[in-house]
């Protein structure tokens, strides 16, 4: 008689590769916002202050969002910081809109670069999308914010920047290699990036 397939007697899988999780720790939205933030205050704005400015959005916009989730994960709240149940991300996205609209308050009344705040106000609004579609689709928010610091670098400083999205693809990848989001999901997570820097220009 066969013996019943159980979770301890079938073979344990095989890790993921390890360069997978190294591609997608340091591509993670924190990182990218903070060099590409900083970066693109530094490129369009003349002096130490547009890089400083760049800075600040990238603390409101990444840093304080991701420490707010390893505070819930010490807490035992989410197990890493994909957080892969959608069902739990509502709070971090109104922490991050909370966070980014401080930043966009201080820099209105500071007199920050225009075009820094600007990005400030798509990533505010690519943001309210991805909360409203996250309610009934799992939409990638780390290929949405490579995606979209890419286009912002290439379409206010140089179309070489597209390049670029090399790394967005290398995001999408290492998502769909985790079995975190689907193909489709990273690919409307990069566009909505896209999306969202086009608006930068608009504003501008």
């Amino acid at each position: 008689m066969t013996a019943p397939v159980t979770a301890e007697s079938q073979p344990p899988r095989s890790p993921r590769p390890k360069a997978v999780r190294i591609v997608t720790d340091v591509l993670q939205p924190r990182n990218v916002l903070l060099v590409g933030l900083t970066g693109f205050g530094a490129l369009t704005h003349t002096g130490p202050a547009g890089a400083m400015w760049g800075l600040f959005a990238s603390l409101c916009a990444g840093v304080v969002p991701a420490g707010y989730i390893e505070w819930e994960r010490r807490r035992g709240t989410w197990g890493d910081r994909h957080v892969v149940d959608r069902h739990q991300r509502p709070r971090i996205f109104a922490v991050i809109l909370a966070s980014i609209g401080i930043g966009i308050a201080v820099m209105e009344g500071g007199g920050g670069p225009t075009d820094v705040e600007h990005a400030m106000i798509a990533l505010w609004g690519m943001t309210v999308v991805l909360l409203t579609v996250n309610a009934v689709w799992k939409i990638s928010v780390d290929a949405a914010v490579v995606s979209s610091v890419v286009a912002l670098l290439a379409s206010f400083h140089s179309p070489w920047w597209l390049l670029g999205y090399v790394l967005v693809v290398a995001v999408c990848w290492t998502r769909v290699a985790l079995a975190y989001h689907s193909v489709a999901q990273t690919v409307a997570g990069a566009s909505l990036g896209a999306a969202a820097a086009a608006g930068v220009r608009l504003l501008s």
